[in-house]
Parts: C-alpha cells; structure tokens; sequence
C-alpha cells in the first residue's frame, strides 16, 4: 500500500502544538517496521532527522541516494507553491500521482481530495469558546471539520473528549472516530544541573523563582485570568530573603496578545509578568525543571502537551478540570475550574505552599506520562491505515 503523508505543518522551524504533533507523529510513523510505502508531501525540504537513518548512517531527503531497501518504503516529494499549498499543488499532485491512502496529521483535508483520507482532529475549541477565535478562524475551522466527518475513511482524535464532541456538534459516528494519545519528546528530561538551569533563566531574562505557561499567547489560553490569579496568590509569596515571584508566559504571540500587555500594565505588574517569547526545544527542559510549577489554565484542549512535558521533567502541574486535561493530568496535577480565579488562585497557592503536595504529585507524573509514547502512537495509527484500506 501506498500512503501520502501531508507533511506540510513538520518543516516549520518553529514548532508548537500542530507542528510538533506533526513531526514527531511522522518520525515514529516511520521507524514502526511494515511492509508498505510512504509519500511525504511537503512545500519544502524536511528537517534532516525526520528520516530514519539509512544503512549509509545518512538520512535521505531526497528519493536521489536511498539505498534499495530504503527506496521501497518511502519517497519525499518537495513541491513548493506560494498560497493555498493544500487546497491547490497538493490537490493536484494526488490526482497525477494518487496514493492508496492519504493522512494529514495536522491539517485540512484538500478540496475534491480524490482518495481516501485518514485526517486528525485535535480540538473543536471554537465551537464552545467562538470569542476566542476570529471569525474567518472560526469559519473556516467549521467548515474543514464538517467535511473530515462527512468525508474521511476515519477520523483520529487526541483525546476521549474530542472524540465524544465530534459525535455531539457534527453527529459523527463513533465507529470511525479513534482515539491515538500523543505522545512526548524522548530527550526531553529533567535538567538537574542548576548551572544549566540558571543559564537557560538568564538567556529568558527570568530572575529567582518563577511559575511557567508554555503554549501560544492567545484568549483560549486563559491567560488574564491566570494573571489575575497571579495577582491574588503569587505576589504575596515570597521565600525569606529571595526576589519576588515571577509569572512567565512563554510562547509565541498569538491572537489578542497585545490585549493582555495591556491587562499587565494596568495592574502594575510588568516587572512580575514576563513574556520571553518562543521557547527554543533545546530550553524547554531547563525551563520547565526550573519553574516552581507549569500553570495551564486553558479553557479548551483538544491534550495539552505542556501539562505532559511537565510530568516528565518532574514539574507540579496545576491545569483545567475541563475537556481532555484531566484524560492527560490523571491523578497527577492540581485541577481547577479555569472560569473561576479564586479557584486557579487556590492551586496556585497549593502547589506554593504544600511541598509534600508537589513531590506526591511529581511521583504520580512520572507513572502518568508512561502511558503516553510516540512509539504506540505510532502502531495504533498503522493499524488504522490498515482499516481504511479493508
């Protein structure tokens, strides 16, 4: 069998939600050992560690140089195209060139898509929180989630959550909806060394203690009310002869990000808040082992990596009790109702003052976070290819 891969969201430098998903899916994807073989389609060049390494100890970007063994299980087609990539040059490379089989992992289907698709839905966040979104977002989101449900072979969902809302908002049916948790970066790790760690706060302009988000800056993160929360918990916390508690919004500007600068400075707390932008992957380890907790208040998800990642690296989680957060947190974090902020101030206030809190909940992290793995990722989404083709 043949099956193209919509690689498009995997060469974006950098990477958050969708992105991530995407490479890591497809890196795993292809280390799973099986008999078919698979097309990435991608406007331009792969990061060169996509590829499993060849017998030469090289990844191949290109089909020129694969040795016989590599060339029969998959290709990478470049085809680069200025807009509209999917709906237009992709659409027209599956109908000269169809695969058996086409997944997008983290995107829309193409228009006309002349074979059949298995497509990812992460989160219908749009449907319950719309004046989070624009309204051509908003749109455009419906309209591309209306057509996976009438149209795709099968439907992968992140979460037990996504999965039962595709059913409720779009009556899709259950049967061809599969859940398929991602999973998280195997080198991601606990940093012990402080050296790292205090180098890591100082390229990010962060002094003394502080509590971290990781995630885009945008209204469904919930971020002014965290703030707000902050306001209420975090500044009167202060270890004897330390600096002040600082917030840190790490991620890149998203929708309305000016919006909650302005809701910053307002409050007098620009000294307090930080925003150090994107997270490089190589620091995301250090920062999250430094940060007194991983605060994720999000008012929607379809997962919520960061809560995983900060399992992972030993890190106190306070996050949502709302749509597939406590499917990712399990027993392992602290859970609070993300319209409330005397709520997400208690957690704040909880995993700040009950060391024996923090470490219980770091020992149920580690447990929790091996139930998630790219690998099995990885071999349940083979198993679905299969079906789709029966």
């Amino acid at each position: 069998m043949r099956i193209g891969i919509d690689a498009s969201r995997a060469v974006r430098l950098e990477r958050t939600g969708t992105e991530l998903y995407s490479y890591h899916l497809i890196r795993a994807l292809l280390r799973v050992p099986q008999e078919h073989h698979v097309i990435l389609y991608a406007p331009r060049d792969l990061p060169a560690d996509i590829l499993p390494e060849t017998r030469a100890g090289q990844s191949k970007i290109s089909q020129i140089g694969l040795s016989d063994t590599d060339a029969k299980r998959w290709t990478v087609r470049i085809i680069p195209f200025p807009r509209l990539w999917t709906h237009v040059r992709l659409n027209w490379e599956l109908r000269c060139h169809p695969p058996d089989l086409l997944f997008i992992p983290a995107h829309v289907m193409p228009l006309a898509c002349p074979v059949p698709t298995v497509v990812t839905v992460h989160d219908l966040g749009y449907r319950y929180y719309p004046e989070a979104h624009r309204a051509f977002d908003r749109w455009y989101l419906d309209w591309s989630t209306r057509r996976h449900v009438r149209l795709a072979a099968y439907i992968v969902a992140d979460s037990e959550a996504t999965r039962h809302d595709l059913a409720y908002h779009y009556g899709a049916d259950l049967a061809r909806v599969r859940v398929i948790y991602p999973g998280y970066d195997e080198t991601l790790r606990r940093v012990e060394d402080a050296q790292i760690i205090a180098d890591t706060k100082a390229r990010y302009h962060i002094a003394g203690d502080y509590l971290l988000y990781l995630g885009t800056l945008q209204p469904r993160k919930n971020l002014s009310r965290l703030i707000e929360a902050f306001a209420r918990a975090g500044l009167s916390w202060r270890p004897s002869g330390q600096q002040d508690l600082q917030l840190v919004l790490a991620g890149q500007k998203g929708w309305d990000y000016d919006a909650l600068v302005r809701l910053v400075n307002r409050m007098g707390l620009q000294n307090r808040v930080l925003f150090p932008g994107y997270v490089a992957p190589e620091d995301k380890a250090a920062l999250l082992s430094g940060a007194k907790a991983l605060v994720f208040p999000s008012l929607y998800e379809g997962f919520g990596m960061p809560v995983l990642e900060a399992m992972v690296c030993g890190v106190p989680v306070v996050t949502s009790r709302v749509s597939s957060l406590p499917e990712v947190a399990g027993d392992a974090a602290v859970l609070v109702d993300p319209l409330d902020v005397d709520s997400i101030a208690a957690g704040l206030s909880q995993v700040l003052c009950q060391p024996d809190l923090c470490r219980m909940l770091v020992e149920r992290g580690y447990r929790q976070a091996q139930r998630f793995s790219w690998q099995n990722a990885a071999r349940q989404l083979w198993e679905v290819f299969d079906s789709a083709r029966r």
